[in-house]
């Protein structure tokens, strides 16, 4: 009778302490598991929230640079034809009154081309923001919910294998008890 309540004990044991072991090493590779899926959605995060802001730092610039060039064409152009109308009005003995008008009508030409031009730059600035910000935002929720989703996958995975651990060990435990007693109640020399 001693030496049946060891086995049973022994048996019991075993069992525990394998079902430990399953559920520590199931754990711990679900916990690394979801670590690097965390490291890599946030890399490629990182990674488009950079790309996205260097483009707009490109498109930035190349449209800074298009408005100087085409404010210094025009100012060039204008002055050169204001020299010309001048040249032309001198040698035409032509009043201070024409003068005066060519004069006004170049700089309302330039100020407007500069005006375009300022408006033109502004518009493309803050389409640019706009387009950064929404990339961010996408982004964040992107990871939020990549993150929610891997979280709910692994409890869901955690918690089947261990009932269904749980349940083979339950399973194996009470077959063995119930073969000792049989073989016990039968004959001791089973044992």
């Amino acid at each position: 009778m001693v030496i049946h309540i060891y086995i049973v004990v022994v048996v019991v044991v075993v069992v525990v302490v394998v079902l430990v072991v399953v559920v520590v090493v199931v754990v711990v590779v679900v916990v690394e598991v979801v670590v690097v899926v965390v490291v890599v959605v946030v890399v490629v995060v990182v990674v488009v929230v950079v790309a996205a802001a260097a483009a707009a730092a490109v498109v930035f610039v190349v449209v800074v640079v298009f408005a100087v060039v085409v404010i210094v064409v025009e100012v060039v152009v204008e002055v050169e034809v204001v020299v010309v109308v001048v040249v032309v009005v001198a040698a035409a003995a032509a009043t201070a009154a024409v003068v005066v008008i060519v004069v006004v009508v170049v700089v309302v030409v330039v100020v407007v081309v500069v005006v375009v031009v300022v408006v033109v730059v502004v518009v493309v600035v803050v389409v640019v923001v706009v387009v950064v910000v929404v990339v961010v935002v996408v982004a964040v929720v992107v990871v939020v919910v990549v993150v929610v989703v891997v979280v709910v996958v692994v409890v869901v995975v955690v918690v089947v294998v261990v009932v269904v651990v749980v349940v083979v060990v339950v399973v194996v435990v009470v077959e063995v008890v119930v073969v000792i007693e049989v073989c016990y109640v039968i004959s001791e020399p089973c044992l």
